[in-house]
């Protein structure tokens, strides 16, 4: 019983860590983009 439950405790911190990581790429992806120089979607004029 006690390895069941270390089991669940290191997979919900597991699942924890994992989102945390996947909000803090996301956040980055963010700044990324708000703070480009060159925006994704221009063309060159005339082209």
């Amino acid at each position: 019983m006690k390895k069941l439950l270390l089991v669940a405790l290191a997979t919900v911190g597991g699942l924890l860590v994992y989102r945390q990581l996947q909000a803090k790429k996301a956040e980055d992806d963010l700044w990324t983009e708000a703070t480009d120089t060159v925006p994704a979607d221009s063309t060159p004029a005339g082209v």
